[in-house]
């Protein structure tokens, strides 16, 4: 074997470990799932019931759903690349105390549900789960997709596709690539696969918006938020937090902002873009 060949051989198996040594890392970097499974009524929701979706792959995801008060919006959340159902309960608990209902869903591998997360089982499940929604018998005008952080990228993609009342976006970022790229710049992205590209995205979505991003989030920049806002159709809203980091902009009043902007919308009154 000549040497030109030796080191041609060398170079291509030298690619194919990088290529699959980044497409194992993206995930692992990406996705943190806790897969402890719990009831509802362990972490002391009243109301709550586990719901199981069954996907066309043969996938089981967990959903936690709570009914909506009459006349009141049903809130459809995909939650951030870590932590679980469990660890979100306060946060149901918040919005079914204002006569809210919500359909949470974790991601393959999160909270029980079956299966390996990524890009494509997000945004097919995220889809089933607004389909189960609607055929529990929830108007598509009373749905308002909430999107935290990964699930950003997941809500845009259902909202463009889907009727939905509104979007709200909870430090929502323009793409994952351009994310990795600040987070992980040594590493090569070039092969990356759940690249979530909300900027792509954001322009498609007709319902009335809103932003809520920590201005001092070292996760996702609020620059990343305040591009997403221009990018989108009015009517849109943004409050940015003085003080919030990425998890914690609860404590700066965002539940306020949320409330607030919840109320409007369901009283008709979100009717143009914020100053």
């Amino acid at each position: 074997m000549s040497l030109a060949l030796k080191i041609g051989l060398f170079l291509a198996v030298l690619f194919l470990a990088l290529a699959l040594g980044a497409r194992f890392l993206e995930r692992r970097l990406m996705y943190f799932p806790d897969t402890a499974r719990f009831n509802p009524a362990r972490t002391g929701l009243a109301g709550v019931e586990e719901v199981i979706l069954g996907t066309p792959d043969g996938a089981e995801v967990i959903v936690w759903a709570g009914k909506a008060q009459p006349g009141q919006p049903t809130i459809l959340y995909f939650h951030g690349n870590g932590g679980s159902l469990e660890s979100r309960s306060e946060r149901i608990r918040k919005y079914m105390a204002r006569g809210y209902g919500v359909f949470m869903m974790s991601y393959r591998g999160f909270s029980g549900s079956s299966g390996a997360p990524s890009e494509a089982a997000n945004v097919g499940d995220a889809k089933l789960a607004y389909d189960a929604l609607v055929a529990r018998g929830v108007d598509p005008a009373a749905i308002i997709v909430y999107g935290e952080s990964l699930g950003s990228g997941v809500a845009v993609q259902v909202a463009a596709e889907k009727r939905v009342a509104g979007v709200i976006l909870d430090a929502p970022y323009t793409s994952m690539f351009e994310l990795a790229a600040l987070h992980y710049p040594q590493l090569p992205r070039w092969m990356m696969r759940d690249r979530y590209e909300t900027m792509n995205t954001i322009g498609k979505l007709t319902a009335p918006l809103l932003i809520v991003h920590g201005e001092e989030d070292d996760v996702v920049p609020v620059a990343m938020g305040r591009a997403l806002f221009e990018a989108a159709n009015a009517p849109k809203e943004i409050a940015t937090l003085p003080g919030a980091g990425h998890g914690d902009h609860y404590l700066f009043g965002s539940y306020d902002k949320i409330f607030a902007w919840i109320e409007r919308l369901r009283d008709g009154r979100v009717t143009r873009a914020a100053e």
